[in-house]
């Protein structure tokens, strides 16, 4: 099954791996040994659904606590390879109350967060699995600041909110375009307010000169086209935002939006 775009486009271009693989090998010759080396050749032949299964099996047949904890991760390791994201959140989970000391407990949270990173689909679709991807990157970042994954998920966290932003754009946007100016502002202050870092602050501070000049509040338009200005006066939205002044000025209509103009994208656009 294909990746999402956005682990692809990330890993390609950021060489950020997400697929970080625990390797594990069992020392004692317990009775689910030979099955966890079953297990484990399937990995390193790449069948992940075999390997799987076996896993599991070796979970249940290991007598120490140490070698089923190790068993359980490769289980959820494999389930996640293969995009049963589902199942590998409820393999997390049972994880999470099986084993709640055990030392892969912080691979365990960092494999959580990133399943649900790699659902986040563009701006114009749920952002439940943004929401919870944010939920889990921040607690991860929180309580393990020192672990070797916080730098992967402090840039996914990155990407999330501006993410986020970018929503509050597509559908500020949406209200513009069918004239309805009060929830328009309200979607554009959002952005100004609490996504200031984003890369879509400048349009959206551009779109409120507009806005507010359109519908008579001049004032209110020139505070927002000088916050721009001294912000961002290099920015083509602050020249766009400075033509406004003139009288004869109308917004233009709202391009279509191109499906393929992922938030992404636009980043790369932004780095390049």
């Amino acid at each position: 099954m294909t990746k999402n775009l956005v682990t692809i486009l990330v890993v390609l271009i950021f060489s950020s791996c997400s697929k970080k693989e625990p390797v594990y090998e069992p020392t004692s010759k317990s009775e689910g040994y030979a099955i966890y080396q079953e297990a484990f050749e399937a990995l390193e032949k790449g069948d992940l659904f075999f390997a799987q299964k076996k896993f599991t099996e070796a979970e249940l047949q290991f007598d120490t606590y140490e070698h089923a904890s190790k068993a359980a991760v490769m289980a959820t390791y494999c389930l996640y390879g293969i995009n049963f994201y589902e199942d590998a959140i409820a393999n997390i989970e049972r994880f999470q109350k099986k084993y709640p000391a055990d030392y892969n407990i912080i691979y365990i949270h960092y494999l959580k967060a990133i399943i649900y990173f790699e659902q986040i689909s563009d701006e114009k679709k749920d952002i439940e699995p943004l929401l919870k991807a944010l939920n889990e990157i921040e607690f991860f970042l929180k309580e393990y600041p020192e672990s070797d994954y916080a730098i992967d998920l402090q840039f996914k966290k990155d990407l999330a909110i501006n993410q986020l932003a970018a929503k509050e754009l597509f559908i500020a946007k949406y209200y513009i375009s069918v004239k309805k100016w009060i929830p328009a502002i309200n979607r554009l202050k959002k952005i100004v307010r609490e996504y200031d870092k984003t890369i879509f602050i400048e349009e959206a501070l551009h779109r409120l000169v507009e806005i507010h000049y359109f519908i008579g509040l001049e004032e209110e338009s020139k505070k927002y086209a000088k916050i721009l200005g001294y912000n961002y006066n290099s920015s083509e939205w602050f020249q766009q935002s400075y033509k406004i002044l003139n009288k004869d000025y109308q917004i233009p209509k709202i391009k279509k939006i191109n499906n393929k103009d992922s938030f992404l994208k636009k980043i790369i656009k932004k780095i390049k």
